[in-house]
């Protein structure tokens, strides 16, 4: 398991790293200026943050009052996932309509767009950080002893 220095690094050099490529790309993409499209990414991460706190706290109090555990089955993840998605685009979106001064719909679409980013650069980064940074190797004592 990480330690907690290597999950601060993890997390920041995420967040840079994922702003420093939004940034520009969705400025080309989207038609909007690079400030507009620093500020946006910005934002949503720290909403994103502030969601995922709340939700998760609200989910797993929801879970045991009403099975007793916190356990999730694969059912229980696929609709926490669904019901965190949907909780944010409800928050994104009109934080995003707002911030641009466009449409709902078009909100809408770029945040369905840097979803998608998001899904791939995530698997991607992961990927590279546990290349980069490789847990130690966990040993099981039964293991261990047998070299």
């Amino acid at each position: 398991m990480r330690g907690t220095a290597d999950r601060i690094r993890h997390v920041i050099s995420f967040e840079i790293i994922a702003l420093s490529l939004i940034t520009p790309l969705g400025a080309w993409v989207f038609g909007v200026p690079m400030f507009d499209m620093g500020a946006i990414g910005a934002g949503a991460a720290l909403i994103a943050a502030s969601w995922n706190y709340v939700f998760n706290l609200g989910f797993d109090h929801a879970l045991a009052r009403l099975r007793g555990s916190v356990r999730k089955t694969l059912g229980l993840r696929v609709l926490h996932a669904i019901l965190f998605e949907l909780g944010l685009v409800f928050v994104l979106v009109p934080f995003v309509a707002w911030y641009l001064g466009v449409g709902l719909v078009e909100a809408f679409l770029m945040d369905l767009a840097l979803t998608v980013f998001f899904l791939v650069y995530a698997f991607a980064f992961n990927w590279a950080y546990d290349a980069l940074f490789p847990l130690p190797e966990a040993r099981h004592p039964a293991i261990a002893g047998q070299r």
